[in-house]
């Protein structure tokens, strides 16, 4: 309501449905759309302007990397916004949120850590080094 990102601007060029399920990365520049489900990573390139939404019927199974993220669904991986994230009423993440700019509103449920950085490149870079190696898997729990 109060969001300092107008999403009226957003385009989606791709849309992946409720009934559709994708299996593997998916690489964009533009605005994606998901409805279904995505077991895989979803990456887009730190200046490219790309938009992933991730609604309340959708679900990644993945690490989701992109300038702009609106999740109002549920997301298994970490979380890397160079820009710009909301976290709407629904969503759910089981991972690590690295973010420039965050809007969370309530009900919105975050199961890992919150990593800001004022910096987009320190945000940029976090996450394509996270690309490049594997997951810790005995992480510690304080």
């Amino acid at each position: 309501m109060f969001s300092s990102k107008d999403k009226s601007d957003v385009r989606y060029d791709t849309l992946i449905s409720a009934k559709t399920e994708i299996h593997g990365d998916v690489i964009l520049t533009g605005g994606l759309h998901i409805d279904g489900l995505v077991k895989g990573n979803l990456i887009a390139e730190a200046g490219s302007g790309a938009t992933v939404r991730v609604s309340e019927k959708g679900r990644v199974e993945g690490q989701i990397t992109a300038p702009n993220i609106i999740i109002n669904g549920e997301v298994i991986g970490d979380v890397h916004a160079s820009e710009y994230i909301e976290l709407a009423k629904k969503a759910r993440v089981k991972g690590d949120v690295y973010y420039q700019a965050m809007e969370m509103v309530l009900g919105a449920q975050v199961n890992g850590q919150l990593h800001h950085s004022q910096d987009k490149a320190s945000t940029s870079t976090k996450s394509q080094s996270a690309h490049k190696t594997a997951p810790d898997n005995d992480a510690k729990v304080d």
